[in-house]
């Protein structure tokens, strides 16, 4: 099968976030899609299968299989439109979490039309702050336990404990996200999830399913500039259309190659 490793949510090189992306000629079975995920040991490897027109697309981390993925999401629309011979302005994939479509914006943007998953209001759990290293003033969860914290330079200082977060996980939450106000743009975050086999994800489109109803609701704006500050970095671009999101990013090829099984 053709292979790629895309660096998504970034304009550069060994920025953003990592994704492989395989282009199956036939259907595989989970099994051999989730040890190919384990043998890459990237944070999610995309597969994507067309069938009759219609393009499926599954998502694996190290360790099981997602429900949602948005930088490999964003890094296999980009290998459609952009590696390989197509004319396509948009591509439509049949997931686990519906129907995803991913459109070429303006200046290199890819803008993806995801699900909002608005967090609720919860207890902050008593090892959070702790676990995290920070004052957490609101925690919220959906799929992920979402953490509010003071300001950015606090999320991008963090140096959380990892035994804590994978604790705190393995009975609440499937990840764990802080969040706060950003400087440098409407709202900052990073992202925790070691028992999925990611001990950082370097930037993650479906935890801003929640992020972004959650920072429209307090800065009161549809349209907002996301950063996810782990150590590459990585830029979303965010707009909360009500009952879905809009999580535009850019991306680059780093890998063009083949895998056989």
């Amino acid at each position: 099968m053709k292979y790629y490793m895309i660096d998504a949510f970034t304009d550069r090189l060994f920025g953003g976030n990592p994704a492989g992306v395989c282009l199956l000629e036939d259907e595989l079975p989970a099994e051999t899609m989730q040890m190919i995920a384990f043998e890459n040991n990237l944070a999610e490897t995309a597969f994507v299968l067309s069938r009759g027109g219609e393009l499926s697309l599954r998502w694996f981390t190290p360790e099981m299989e997602m429900d949602l993925c948005g930088h490999a999401t964003l890094a296999a629309a980009f290998v459609l439109m952009d590696c390989l011979p197509s004319a396509a302005d948009t591509v439509s994939f049949s997931t686990r979490s519906g129907v995803l479509t991913v459109r070429r914006g303006e200046n290199g943007l890819y803008v993806m039309d995801f699900p909002s998953r608005m967090p609720v209001p919860v207890p902050v759990p008593p090892l959070l702050g702790e676990a995290l290293g920070c004052p957490v003033l609101e925690a919220y969860q959906s799929r992920d336990l979402v953490a509010v914290t003071e300001s950015e330079e606090t999320v991008r200082s963090l140096e959380p404990n990892m035994e804590l977060i994978k604790k705190i996980s393995s009975e609440l939450a499937f990840a764990v996200v802080v969040t706060a106000p950003g400087d440098s743009c409407d709202f900052v975050s990073r992202f925790f999830a070691p028992n999925a086999g990611i001990v950082e994800d370097p930037v993650t489109g479906s935890a801003h399913s929640e992020l972004i109803p959650l920072w429209h609701k307090k800065l009161g704006k549809r349209e907002m500039l996301a950063r996810q500050l782990s150590r590459r970095g990585g830029v979303l671009y965010c707009e909360d259309a009500g009952g879905r999101v809009l999580i535009g990013g850019r991306a680059v090829c780093y890998l063009r190659g083949e895998i056989s099984v």
